[in-house]
């Protein structure tokens, strides 16, 4: 009797190949929405000069991306639960890649952002229903192996980013960056309908005026933030409103018996603090990649394959120093770990807005790989700390705000360029490096809080 299996854990997950064809498909999703949310900025000055557009203007082909997947990320996990995750991940793969066939084909800027901001809808639905189909694909005795192959993607398609931009560009031009996502977003239609299981689902009502607030608080705040490199009075105004909202959005979220915004965590500090923690390191990092690529290309003469091959180290030591800082992190506290790692990309920034005028590429190289190992560092400590800060049976909400803080930290750094941009022009570059660098320390200072503070019992 003590050797035999329960039926139920016999019969959980699927049984292979279908499992390892069925991951596979999940996984070719992920990949494209990780992918995309960094393969443009490369390109940027490129298509700001094709399709007659201003540096600050272009940084939205990336923001409209990060802001349309913040906004949408928490109404989706919702949404995800009431339709199931296969059905939220094929409409979602399937509006991510009838918009790269749009963004391949935009005629103006404006169109492009357009089709970028419905790329990003489509993205946000692989990142909120991942982890729920890797649970739904592997036995429960494997699913760390599931949830590490997710993991590992995601890392692997954000390393590759640069690369395959400067890859396809050095063959095609920037329109390829999108178009080539049409046979691979194909494919993962198919092999999700072939072979991903349904999936359970919820009845609970879907809460509209919950997510029109959360939309309408953050397109406010951003660009409220971006309109004050225009005009001061306009932007504060903005951003007035976007607080007012999102004020509002929590008092309105205290009556929801399943409230979109998971408060119950929030209340955590050691949740709390690390939540913080990364959407400064992500705020940090995007002001670099995003204004960097402008640097060399403007101000050094690059082309568009020598500047990807340039931020390529960042990315690349991150998926390096990774396993490194999750070893550390069972034996260390992510207080001391990430603050770290934030002080070594701090660092990393300080020293990239401190170039000589006439860099090396070694110069240039090695102050990438400080700014990786740095973040590397960082991020897994912290990550771990999010997903088990809060009760086991909140685990689904806390892998939300995860993405969720990397989302709003990216669209807050993306925003910043573009206000540098606005008030500098050009020039802007060294003073981006000098706010990325100060968003790191602040993250550095907020880890810090966290020490000493233990996580509650698991429920």
């Amino acid at each position: 009797m003590s050797g035999t299996i329960p039926a139920e854990e016999e019969e959980d997950g699927l049984p292979m190949p279908r499992r390892l064809l069925a991951a596979f498909g999940v996984l070719l999703g992920t990949f494209l929405g990780t992918l995309d949310s960094s393969i443009a900025n490369v390109a940027l000055p490129t298509i700001a000069h094709d399709l007659g557009g201003t540096p600050a203007a272009s940084v939205w082909v990336v923001n409209g991306y990060q802001l349309a997947t913040a906004v949408a990320l928490l109404p989706l996990a919702s949404l995800g639960e009431r339709i199931g995750a296969r059905r939220l991940y094929l409409a979602g793969t399937l509006i991510f890649t009838l918009a790269s066939l749009a963004c391949a084909l935009a005629p103006s800027l404006g169109g492009l952002v357009a089709a970028r901001v419905a790329q990003g809808l489509g993205g946000a639905c692989s990142s909120v229903v991942g982890g729920v189909l890797m649970q739904a694909i592997f036995p429960r005795r494997l699913l760390g192996r599931g949830i590490a192959l997710f993991g590992l993607t995601v890392a692997i398609s954000t390393a590759l980013g640069p690369s395959v931009a400067a890859g396809i560009l050095t063959v095609a031009n920037w329109r390829w960056l999108f178009a080539v996502n049409l046979p691979i977003g194909a494919l993962a239609i198919a092999m999700a309908l072939r072979y991903l299981p349904p999936g359970p689902r919820q009845h609970r009502p879907f809460d509209l005026a919950g997510t029109l607030l959360n939309a309408a608080a953050l397109v406010l705040l951003v660009l409220g933030v971006d309109a004050l490199g225009g005009s001061a009075a306009l932007g504060l105004a903005g951003i007035a409103a976007g607080v007012a909202l999102m004020v509002l959005l929590l008092r309105q979220q205290r009556a929801r018996p399943h409230p979109l915004v998971p408060l119950d965590l929030l209340r955590i500090p050691l949740f709390a603090l690390s939540f913080a923690t990364s959407i400064l390191s992500y705020a940090a990092q995007t002001v670099a990649y995003v204004a960097l690529p402008f640097f060399f290309q403007h101000g050094l003469g690059y082309d568009a394959v020598r500047t990807g091959l340039l931020i390529t180290p960042w990315p690349l030591v991150i998926v390096v120093v990774a396993p490194l800082s999750g070893y550390l992190s069972d034996r260390y506290p992510a207080g001391i770990l990430s603050s770290i790692g934030m002080g070594c990309l701090a660092a990393g920034l300080l020293a990239l807005a401190l170039l000589p005028a006439a860099p090396s590429d070694p110069d240039i190289v090695w102050r990438m790989v400080l700014c990786g190992i740095g973040f590397g560092f960082f991020q897994t400590p912290n990550n771990r700390a999010i997903l088990t800060a809060g009760p086991r049976s909140r685990a689904g909400a806390a892998n939300g705000m995860l993405a969720q803080a990397r989302l709003l930290g990216t669209t807050l750094g993306a925003a910043v360029v573009a206000v540098g941009f606005g008030l500098l022009g050009d020039g802007a570059t060294a003073p981006l490096l000098l706010a990325g660098a100060g968003f790191a320390l602040a993250g550095a200072a907020v880890s810090l809080g966290r020490l000493g503070l233990r996580a509650p019992a698991k429920g």
